[in-house]
């Protein structure tokens, strides 16, 4: 069974930084794909960003594209985003997704959530 934990959420003022970490476990993920979606209060859910774990290729949503940077540490199953020059619409809860193993567009998994807050 997949598991993901999503932790590094929290409060941060505007112009700050956090990193988000998902912690994967359960299946040898070489065959899949890991991504971030957020999901604001009132709004659907959207793709932020996602990782092939083999080969390592990288995947953003336009809008997030040079703030945010997804990143993987295969020894310890561990995808993080980098978020930097965060804004008050950043705001949201940010979960932390698998698809797999070779369909990489269906996201079956979902880790539980970190809440990330920005100030203004």
């Amino acid at each position: 069974q997949v598991q993901l934990v999503e932790s590094g959420g929290g409060l941060v003022q505007a112009g700050g930084s956090l990193r988000l970490s998902c912690a994967a476990s359960g299946r040898t993920f070489s065959q899949y794909q890991l991504g971030w979606f957020r999901q604001a209060p009132g709004k659907e859910r959207e793709f932020v960003a996602a990782i092939r774990w083999s080969g390592g290729t990288t995947y953003y949503a336009d809008s997030r594209k040079g703030r945010f940077t997804i990143s993987g540490d295969y020894a310890k199953n561990t995808v993080y985003l980098q978020m930097n020059s965060l804004r008050p619409e950043d705001t949201a809860v940010y979960y932390c997704a698998a698809a797999g193993p070779w369909t990489y567009d269906d996201y079956a998994y979902w880790g539980q959530g970190t809440q990330v807050t920005v100030s203004s």
